[in-house]
């Protein structure tokens, strides 16, 4: 299935039909217009002149969408949005990993938090620095 990423990959050139797909300053979302000029090298935006003739200056290569993709790009947040609700309550469902102050962290050979694996070698020697601390 495509993504949102997929459409919005390459960058547009001089004369591609845009529609936008989030609000800037004078339009709304839906709004369609011509990329006039395409600049930028780590942050992608235009200056796109917009149906009614004016000009729309630093419109973010993330607002934007090629007008012929924009259908498909709508669909494709809204499923994206309704996977992260997914995945986030299944993340809230799910049992906690231990924290590593518990008996859990010296029972094994290490504790993993969301995601990260801390060994236990680690765990005992922040545990010796809060002592020498006195924390």
């Amino acid at each position: 299935m495509t993504s949102t990423a997929e459409l919005q990959a390459s960058t547009f050139k001089s004369g591609t039909k845009v529609r936008l797909v989030d609000d800037v300053p004078g339009y709304d979302a839906g709004s369609t217009g011509k990329v006039a000029l395409a600049n930028g090298i780590t942050w992608k935006r235009y200056w796109v002149r917009m149906s009614d003739g004016s000009s729309v200056g630093h419109v973010s290569h993330s607002s934007v969408v090629r007008a012929k993709d924009y259908d498909k790009f709508l669909v494709c947040r809204e499923r994206e949005a309704i996977e992260a609700e997914k995945a986030a309550a299944e993340a809230a469902s799910a049992p906690q990993a231990s924290s590593g102050g518990g008996d859990d962290a010296s029972a094994g050979g290490g504790v993993e938090i969301n995601g990260v694996f801390l060994a236990q070698s680690w765990l005992d020697k922040a545990a010796a620095a809060r002592a020498r601390l006195g924390g």
